[in-house]
């Protein structure tokens, strides 16, 4: 990964799902704040059209799309709409991403599914509409995958999301080996946000007693604990200043996480 000088993302071109609000939103913010161009794009157009009348008001430039990331052809309907509206994308963010708690045996299947349409399909739909126009291009550009710190641990009842997070960020780490191969001016890195104050467990499915449980634990975990999306947005940029692949929204927690997981893993341990 390539350091990124913020000054040169001025008059190019961002692209953001899951942009009607948490993250997402706070990532337009920050682009547009950047002088970027903005495309938005989201399942909810109530809070699509909020976010876009809020940075166009701002005075950025701003392409409202309505997407279900999960349809492969209404993915490849917005890489086409931005590019004949923007050009060349300098920043696609694959931000789009939703919960699901409760035990393996007790989850609804269409809450399974439907997390990682959004979590797994959604990247990979994102990269196959967006990076060959990339490459196309041939100038500078760089791929975003939000996963999440659960990408690198596991959690009782939280099994269909972290599952769909730990294939989110293999996706990026082949993504990062495949255009390194291929020489490509097209950079790539891995946003592993940790509590952030958004409403995804609000918006969460939740099945049998403890799904409802822990769901109604992470809503006041958030509340509490939560760095705003804002400041996950800001790590993000950070990040992308000083070239890091990985970017974490609390680096200290996620370097606890991370020495435990290698633990188990280099000791053959169980999970614990």
């Amino acid at each position: 990964m390539r350091a990124i000088d913020l000054r040169d993302l001025a008059d190019t071109t961002a692209v953001v799902t899951g942009a009607a609000s948490g993250i997402g939103a706070a990532i337009a913010r920050h682009a547009a704040a950047l002088g970027m161009r903005v495309a938005l794009a989201d399942f909810d157009t109530g809070g699509l059209d909020r976010v876009a009348a809020e940075l166009t008001e701002a005075g950025a430039e701003v392409l409202a799309v309505r997407c279900d990331v999960t349809v492969a052809d209404d993915v490849e309907r917005l890489a086409a709409a931005v590019t004949e509206r923007f050009g060349p994308v300098r920043l696609l963010v694959n931000n789009a991403g939703i919960e699901s708690t409760g035990r393996l045996w007790e989850l609804d299947p269409a809450h399974f599914a439907r997390v990682h349409g959004v979590n797994v399909a959604g990247v990979f739909h994102g990269i196959r509409s967006f990076v060959p126009r990339m490459l196309a291009a041939g100038t500078p550009a760089t791929v975003v995958n939000t996963a999440s710190i659960g990408a690198v641990t596991t959690v009782a009842a939280q099994a269909a999301y972290v599952a769909s997070k730990h294939a989110a960020l293999a996706l990026t780490e082949c993504l990062a080996l495949e255009l390194a191969e291929s020489g490509a001016p097209v950079t790539v890195a891995a946003l592993l946000p940790g509590p952030v104050d958004t409403a995804i467990y609000a918006n969460a499915g939740a099945d049998g007693a403890a799904g409802d449980a822990l769901r109604a634990r992470m809503q006041g975990f958030l509340r509490e604990r939560g760095v705003t999306p804002e400041a996950a947005a800001q790590s993000l940029f950070d990040g992308l200043a000083a070239g890091e692949f990985w970017i974490y929204t609390d680096p200290e927690r996620a370097d606890v996480l991370l020495r435990q997981r290698a633990e188990r893993l280099t000791g053959h341990l169980p999970p614990a």
